[in-house]
């Protein structure tokens, strides 16, 4: 018989997504365009209800004999996703109705990802990991070329489409490859099966496949042509809730499923961080293009969380925790302030048309000064403490040499901060932009203030005596 309240501690906010989502596909049928406007609000309720009942169970729980299982760690992260993914339902209206693409199925797609998004994180069996990463994936691949008219966000869905296939194969390729090798596909189990040298290629196939998902080189790919391609709300999704959501499910594989193999694997995510570490901060230099920039921006962080995956569970869990909450809000409203900037010719993507910003909209270039700064990781803004746990992380857990190139590829990618920077401060004023939405421009300065000022008045609570271990504790040992 069926405990009705394990399956409410462990899957309460995905049965609400589901049941929201089944009635939203209704509605929509029914009552057809004029549920355009509404669904928008209605998404982003959901959302945030799925975020809230992800706090209420905090704890977590086991459900359907240990195929799904949460604790704080991926429930801290549910909250968070679930809210970000709601806020970027709130401000995609206005862009979409702009482009004359506003349709319901917008908002129904974000709740079906954030499903996937939840399934991945409560998974406790390799196949329920897959399950919940396509559900997410296949989401994905349609809002990147939600906007049909374009030939640049059709482009950026295709590479998507055929590239996360590839990734999904080789993860699959490799869960099979492990199941092989030790008899079962349970996470309890496989921390309980012994070494094996197919398990090991299973285990690098599978590292592949998610390194994919979370855009790390030199899996990274298709990371800058979706960024520019996809339409903008659509960016800011995939950049904030899902990118948070795979960095914390690749680390909960790496460290409940291979933990007691860690020797095998560390020096792989080494690797992997170190590449992403190089490219992004080198590959955003050339950049001329907000969107490309920022997505070789997020190659680079992505590097940088990965320095706190292989330096294992009890150093690393605070350290990514701390960090990739800081950078996901940071990057959420550095595509939101992208959302903002738009002319009579169109929206603003090149980097040289932000001439003047402080001068025309000064409370504006503040914001967006403080979320540029703050994913720089400069003090005293958040992603400084962020980064330092990161730094702290690799240096205690003897990653020197990969802590040292987490300091050398932060220098050099202050580079195209502080150029977007100086083209706002100090280049001669454009054309002013059109009227900003209201809730576009509270988006970019709630963001400000969450990771310029809210990290630093509670810098005490960070990193290994705060928050961030609180929630790292539910990891299993």
């Amino acid at each position: 018989m069926l405990d009705t309240q394990s399956i409410l501690q462990a899957l309460a906010p995905e049965l609400w997504l589901a049941a929201s989502g089944l009635v939203l596909v209704l509605v929509g049928a029914i009552v057809g365009e004029r549920f355009n406007s509404l669904s928008y609000k209605v998404g982003a309720l959901v959302l945030f209800g799925a975020a809230a009942l992800s706090a209420i169970h905090l704890q977590g729980g086991e459900a359907f004999n240990g195929l799904v299982k949460t604790t704080t760690f991926t429930n801290f992260t549910k909250v968070i996703s679930f809210t970000l993914a709601g806020i970027a339902v709130f401000v995609s209206e206005g862009f979409l109705k702009r482009h004359g693409i506003s349709r319901y199925e917008y908002p129904l797609l974000m709740v079906l990802g954030s499903l996937g998004m939840g399934i991945t994180l409560s998974s406790n069996d390799l196949m329920t990991l897959y399950m919940g990463i396509e559900t997410l994936s296949l989401s994905s691949y349609v809002l990147a070329a939600f906007h049909r008219d374009s030939a640049r966000s059709s482009e950026a869905g295709l590479k998507y489409f055929v590239l996360g296939a590839l990734a999904s194969g080789m993860l699959l390729y490799g869960a099979s490859l492990v199941y092989g090798f030790t008899g079962t596909t349970s996470f309890d189990g496989l921390t309980l099966a012994g070494e094996s040298v197919g398990a090991m290629f299973g285990m690098v196939l599978m590292i592949v496949g998610l390194a994919f998902k979370i855009s790390a080189a030199p899996m990274h790919v298709w990371t800058p042509d979706v960024y520019e391609g996809a339409p903008t709300p659509v960016v800011a999704f995939f950049a904030s809730a899902p990118k948070f959501a795979a960095l914390v499910v690749f680390a909960n594989v790496m460290f409940t499923l291979f933990g007691s193999v860690i020797h095998q694997w560390q020096l792989i995510v080494a690797i992997i961080a170190g590449l992403s570490m190089v490219i992004g901060s080198l590959g955003g230099l050339t950049q001329t293009n907000i969107k490309r920039l920022l997505a070789y921006s997020s190659i680079a962080n992505v590097g940088y969380a990965l320095v706190a995956v292989a330096a294992g569970q009890a150093l690393g869990a605070p350290a990514l925790l701390t960090f990739s909450t800081i950078y996901v809000v940071s990057s959420l409203g550095l595509f939101a302030g992208v959302l903002a900037m738009r002319r009579r010719g169109g929206m603003v993507e090149s980097i040289q048309e932000l001439g003047g910003l402080a001068r025309r909209q000064p409370v504006f270039a503040i914001a967006m000064t403080v979320l540029v700064l703050s994913v720089a990781g400069l003090p005293p803004f958040g992603g400084f403490f962020g980064k330092y746990e990161v730094l702290r992380a690799g240096v205690d857990a003897d990653l020197v040499p990969l802590a040292i190139v987490l300091v050398i590829a932060s220098v050099v990618s202050l580079g195209y901060y502080l150029r977007l920077l100086k083209v706002m401060w100090f280049d001669e004023p454009k054309e002013a932009f059109e009227r900003v939405d209201v809730s576009v421009l509270g988006t970019v300065i709630a963001c400000a203030v969450v990771a310029g000022v809210i990290f630093m008045i509670f810098i005490g609570e960070l990193g290994t005596g705060g928050w961030a271990s609180y929630a790292a504790a539910g990891l299993a040992p």
